[in-house]
């Protein structure tokens, strides 16, 4: 049992604030002190293990400063030939757990991340940081008690969500719904349907999910896909009266029912790149807005807003952070051998991009590890509750820009794109997007699956552009010139069902289902246009011709 946890059963609000959530009471030298001691203690443990020699080139570090002139900066290709077979003999310490994350690339279809015990009791203490965050209204309030009941609405384990989840369950005593050691081995649609029956039955009081699953299972709620579950529970009393109660509230409202009208939550904990894309629908569906968290399997938490739905705050206690300016990405970029450089926590500076790069803590395996993620500090503190550390955004993926650099500024990342088509109103059931050449010249070219038929691609494309010209002023740039560079194709209904059935079929990991949605490559598009049902026929009846 971690410390974290003994407070909590204790129910020692006083303490727990303290010890969870005091971070965002640091000063930024506290903060750095923090993490000088604990990349210290994490070099020697690297220096007593096969893999800490391997990755550290040899050098054998006695200062930071050393460690970060000496040690080459790493990704998953240094550590699959130990961590693809799960090697614990050559690990700095250890592991209780190992969590698997997506590879997203087709040289890794999946990566593996070792959890140690030390980092699994320090990442306790911050799960319930971040629960206590998104149900507060101020400092030292900590409304969540013991038995939170919470629906189902991650990947299960060994998937990042499904293992915090996992631990959080073992720690804190949280409810799932439907139980996890039922969830897991359930098919995603069975354990939603399983979930919502048990929770109209026994009440939901806290979320911790995707954001874009958050929004699917409302949206699914909203066009009463669910109709013959709800028949199926109305001879339990306490399911009708909640239901009743729900629709009352909806038809009143003159919409269709939401899971707010259902359950009052405490807080909603949310992961993910859509978080703030999604933040204002999850708020109207659900009745709360997401608190996000950012984090990965390979380095667990790195930041995580507060009750104030901002900026994110990072954490200090589980990662030495770096950051790999813009500047020294772009050199990279066009030199090869160019060993790009790094800034440290007390040296961003407010409005720039830089990629993270991280150092496990507590006998963790990954160091001086290139995550692939882009982040953006947004300020140097948080204004309005006195939190004296740089405050961040997550950005895009360093994979997932679609740039015309050749003809302005323009930098479309999945966000604004998401954002954008978002921003339009239109439905939609998914969408992926690639640069393609045309006529000579780059297009962003849009495929997008349309929930109904009343807009026409030429609508969409039109209304798209607009937005993006809200939200990137390189994009509206490229108006100035005479060039919108956007073109919308609709893809046929039942196109990303369909591609999600085949890629089942064929075996592919949960993480590879669907398509990413920024320049999926030309075998991704093969199978999603195979995947493309064909257009539906009506017949007309012929009139019958009287003998």
């Amino acid at each position: 049992m971690s410390v974290a946890s003994e407070l909590w059963w204790q129910g020692n609000v006083r303490e727990i604030w303290q010890k969870c959530c005091g971070f965002i009471d640091l000063s930024l030298e506290d903060f750095m002190a923090i993490q000088r001691r604990l990349l210290l203690e994490q070099i020697q443990f690297l220096n007593g293990c096969e893999l800490g020699r391997a990755v550290m080139d040899g050098a054998r570090p006695r200062s930071v400063e050393e460690f970060r002139a000496l040690v080459p900066l790493t990704t998953y290709a240094d550590y699959a030939p130990y961590l693809n077979d799960r090697r614990e003999d050559v690990l700095p310490e250890p592991p209780i757990y190992w969590q698997r994350t997506s590879g997203k690339s087709e040289t890794f279809h999946h990566k593996w991340a070792p959890l140690t015990q030390r980092a699994a009791e320090e990442l306790s203490s911050l799960i319930l940081a971040a629960s206590g965050f998104a149900t507060c209204k101020e400092r030292g309030v900590f409304p969540l008690s013991h038995n939170e009941r919470l629906l189902y609405l991650m990947a299960p384990p060994p998937y990042v969500t499904g293992t915090y989840l996992m631990w959080a369950k073992k720690e804190f005593d949280f409810y799932t719904f439907p139980p996890q050691e039922e969830a897991v081995n359930m098919p995603f649609d069975e354990r939603i349907k399983q979930g919502f029956q048990e929770g109209l039955d026994k009440g939901v009081t806290f979320l911790f999910g995707i954001s874009g699953v958050l929004v699917a299972v409302a949206e699914r709620m909203a066009r009463r896909e669910d109709k013959a579950t709800l028949r199926s529970l109305v001879s339990r009393p306490r399911v009708l009266f909640r239901l009743m109660k729900g629709m009352l509230k909806a038809r009143l409202a003159g919409r269709p029912l939401m899971p707010k009208d259902l359950w009052s939550l405490k807080g909603i904990l949310a992961g993910g790149t859509d978080t703030s894309v999604y933040k204002d629908k999850i708020r109207e569906m659900w009745g709360k807005p997401p608190l996000d968290v950012y984090g990965s399997a390979e380095a667990s938490l790195i930041a995580m807003q507060t009750w104030d739905y901002e900026g994110m705050t990072f954490v200090p206690q589980l990662n030495f952070l770096e950051f790999v300016p813009e500047e020294e990405r772009v050199r990279e970029a066009s030199d090869p051998d160019y060993r790009p450089s790094t800034v440290l926590l007390d040296e961003v500076r407010p409005g720039e991009v830089y990629e993270m790069v991280i150092t496990n803590f507590h006998g963790g395996a990954f160091t001086r590890y290139r995550l692939g993620d882009l982040v953006k500090i947004t300020s140097l503190r948080n204004e309005k509750l006195g939190i004296d550390l740089p405050q961040m955004a997550f950005y895009s993926r360093a994979d997932g820009i679609i740039e015309f650099a050749n003809f302005s500024h323009a930098l479309l990342t999945e966000k604004k794109i998401w954002q954008a088509i978002e921003n339009t109103g239109i439905p939609y059931e998914d969408w992926v997007a690639r640069k393609e050449p045309k006529e000579g010249k780059p297009v962003l070219h849009l495929y997008v699956e349309p929930r109904d038929g009343e807009q026409s691609a030429e609508q969409l494309t039109s209304a798209i552009h607009s937005e993006l010209k809200k939200l990137d002023d390189g994009y509206a740039e490229l108006e100035t010139l005479g060039w919108k560079p956007l073109e919308v194709t609709f893809l046929p209904e039942g196109t990303f069902k369909e591609y999600i059935a085949r890629q089942q079929e064929a075996g592919a990991d949960l993480a590879h289902l669907k398509p990413p949605h920024i320049n999926p490559a030309d075998g991704i598009m093969d199978i999603l246009t195979a995947a493309a049902p064909p257009p539906k026929v009506t017949r007309r009846r012929q009139a019958r011709v009287p003998a």
